[in-house]
């Protein structure tokens, strides 16, 4: 709440038509082929005569750095590059590196130092932070060398909740260096912001920064996982993707893909479903006209092996008109066109009054909605773990609620912290997961390791 609160200080700060000099510190600075740049948000009923006034630059100014409103005009909310009125000085490649490595590089952390909460986030990203080589180990420990890049947005006025959910991945992750910190080893956190994009990561493999570290968490977005798959494949550094499903692991050895493919699990749940006896599928339109990937998926799987199934319009829905797509003999496997909660809400009532033996494939997202009927869906995620420990270290530790709930993204950020270690230390009997359990398997010593847990859950 401290942080949100924050940040609407901010945001009102900068919403004012007249910004002063002090009031330009409020935006975020950048560096763009050498030009220092303002990054704005473009805020409700103002146009660009007006935003050009307010930094006193001209309007073509700021096109020339965002030609794209040449075509279109200005959009609410969209992020414009606005020029400072300072003199432009070329720097050398190396000092351009080195600038964006000091803007990414958020924090050297150890689990017994201050956790970095988002609003020091915010404050330290442009300040000099602690070197690695300041951070004295004891004697005759052992340091093992870490690092987590992931999409802060450290630099943004006003935050996504994907930053939040990654601040709490960072703090799971800080729990789990803090539960295996011992009097022989020493473990420290290299933490950096690469937001989205390619050049803060291809700027940070191409320096020394992250030579003395021995295992990777992140990043996010495809293009920046190509460049450090590539750095650790050449550094022989284990990489665990937290978030992508559906990386390329074939000659990337040192690639570890937590989440499993959506052609993976719909092939699981299609086998469940092929297990089943006296069962009939229902393929339910919603009001979105296209099925979703994942649900395309699973009818694919069903056709291949050969289970057959009906569809049933929405309309007919609406108006309980069923008896076609129904088969009153057998349990009705429905299965709704959308993933998405809010595209289905209105079809689940009338579903659930259907007169005969039913089941709803459903969605792991879907478990804190009241939905009346039996379900079943698949998870990558364990539900049944005592966490009151776990619990109360949090709430010591950090003070403060959860943003996310189901998966928990803390969670996750310690499973996979502790999965790291374990890959490190190269152990055999591994620590059982608060959240993500973990099977890893690769179809060649030369390919990358997708993890194959999928539980089919019913309830």
């Amino acid at each position: 709440m401290k942080s949100r609160k924050f940040f609407f200080i901010l945001a009102a700060l900068v919403a004012m038509t007249s910004i002063r000099a002090q009031e330009l510190l409020n935006y975020p600075l950048d560096t763009i082929d050498g030009e220092e740049v303002y990054r704005y948000e473009v805020e409700r009923s103002i146009g660009l005569y007006r935003i050009g006034v307010n930094f006193g630059v001209q309007q073509n100014d700021i096109i020339r750095l965002n030609p794209q409103l040449r075509e279109r005009g200005l959009h609410y909310g969209e992020t414009l590059l606005i020029p400072t009125k300072r003199p432009v000085v070329k720097e050398t490649k190396a000092q351009v590196v080195q600038t964006i490595i000091t803007e990414t590089r958020i924090a050297v952390a150890t689990p017994d130092s201050v956790v970095p909460t988002i609003d020091s986030i915010a404050s330290t990203v442009d300040s000099t932070v602690s070197t690695v080589d300041s951070i004295a180990a004891a004697p005759q420990r052992k340091v093992i060398e870490l690092a987590l890049l992931l999409p802060f947005e450290s630099r943004q006025i006003k935050r996504s909740v994907n930053a939040d959910r990654m601040m709490e991945f960072y703090e799971g992750a800080l729990l789990a260096l803090r539960d295996l910190q011992n009097d022989s080893t020493l473990y420290r956190l290299r933490v950096y912001d690469t937001e989205r994009s390619e050049r803060r990561v291809n700027a940070l493999c191409d320096s020394t920064e992250l030579d003395s570290v021995q295992g990777i968490l992140g990043p996010v977005y495809p293009i920046q996982i190509d460049i450090v798959a590539n750095w650790c494949e050449k550094h022989q550094v284990p990489l665990i993707l937290p978030f992508s499903d559906e990386m390329d692991l074939q000659g990337h050895p040192y690639l570890y893909q937590f989440n499993s493919p959506d052609k993976d699990e719909a092939k699981a749940l299609a086998q469940w479903i092929a297990n089943r006896e006296d069962r009939h599928c229902v393929f339910v339109e919603t009001r979105e006209s296209d099925l979703a990937p994942s649900i395309r998926l699973l009818r694919q799987e069903l056709k291949a092996q050969n289970i057959p199934y009906s569809t049933l319009a929405f309309r007919d829905l609406m108006n309980d008109s069923v008896s076609y797509a129904i088969d009153q003999f057998q349990e009705n496997i429905f299965i709704l066109h959308s993933d998405r909660y809010q595209h289905v809400r209105m079809a689940l009532p009338h579903i659930a009054q259907i007169a005969a033996r039913k089941l709803l494939v459903s969605q792991y997202s879907w478990q804190k909605e009241d939905i009346d009927m039996p379900q079943v869906y698949t998870s990558k995620f364990a539900s049944d773990m005592d966490l009151t420990e776990y619990d109360q270290q949090w709430q010591e530790t950090y003070k403060n609620q959860h943003v996310s709930e189901m998966p928990r993204y803390d969670l996750l950020g310690y499973d996979l912290m502790r999965e790291m270690i374990s890959l490190i230390r190269k152990e055999e009997n591994k620590h059982t997961p608060l959240q993500s359990p973990i099977v890893w398997e690769s179809s060649s010593e030369q390919d990358g390791w997708q993890n194959t847990y999928i539980h089919i859950v019913e309830k």
